[in-house]
């Protein structure tokens, strides 16, 4: 797959990226299966972000942006970010770093969904046997949206649409894409408004949210996890964020 934005997105940069030294920033490789909502999302986190430790920076690298059709599905993404985890561990190692010790040793993501979805427990299986890390939302990650607004734990059934739908029924989101603004069609409402999900602690909420949809899950297979999404794994685990 196709890899964009190469040292073109940065996350707090340190103020030393020289290879070899142990206070460069961790570099974070993630495959998104949407084309707009998710890669918004991170670019927006990425700017107003809360750094959980301030000496430490990350550096993302959007590694399917021109990706299209199969290549944006669960398993094929996996796939495709094990190569890239074998690439960039082997530059760590070249680097002088080391997995066990070091807080900036490489990550690999992938943000995928339910939505119709068939193999993604292999998806999750071979991630696991490799070490790619996964943020997952059933039905879609517009449940991840939904959680900065409200406490959601009823099924949604499978259909991303009814999260969109419910999103977009939200007290004031119509207003963040103009003051005057009543309705948001649903293509329009894939794109995401900073006022959406920053301040008044949202993002602190929507965690809150999602740890409590997350434990009531049944059973080990992913498609039955509905609502389900650790999104918030990604920003704090992945980009070192205590949140935005």
């Amino acid at each position: 797959m196709a890899r964009a934005d190469k040292g073109g997105d940065k996350l707090h940069r340190s103020k030393s990226g020289a290879k070899g030294r142990k206070n460069r920033s961790r570099q974070v490789y993630v495959f998104i299966e949407g084309e707009v909502t998710e890669r918004e999302y991170i670019s927006l986190i990425a700017k107003h972000g809360r750094r959980a430790d301030p000496r430490r920076g990350v550096d993302f690298h959007i590694e399917n942006a021109t990706a299209t059709g199969k290549h944006r599905k669960p398993l094929p993404m996996v796939r495709g970010a094990t190569a890239v985890l074998r690439r960039v561990e082997r530059e760590a190692e070249d680097a002088g770093l080391d997995r066990e010790k070091d807080w900036n040793w490489p990550q690999v993501w992938v943000l995928f969904d339910r939505d119709a979805h068939e193999g993604i427990p292999e998806a999750m299986k071979l991630a696991r046997e490799y070490g790619v890390r996964i943020a997952y939302s059933h039905p879609c990650f517009e449940l991840w949206r939904l959680l900065h607004y409200q406490d959601y734990t009823s099924t949604f059934g499978g259909v991303c649409g009814s999260a969109n739908a419910r999103l977009r029924q939200q007290p004031g989101f119509a207003q963040t894409y103009g003051k005057n603004v009543r309705t948001v069609p649903e293509q329009q409402s894939k794109h995401l408004q900073p006022e959406q999900i920053l301040g008044n602690g949202k993002y602190d909420a929507a965690r809150k949210h999602a740890q409590k949809i997350n434990e009531k899950r049944s059973g080990e297979n992913p498609h039955h996890w509905d609502p389900y999404t650790d999104v918030w794994k990604f920003v704090e685990e992945g980009l070192l964020l205590s949140g935005y």
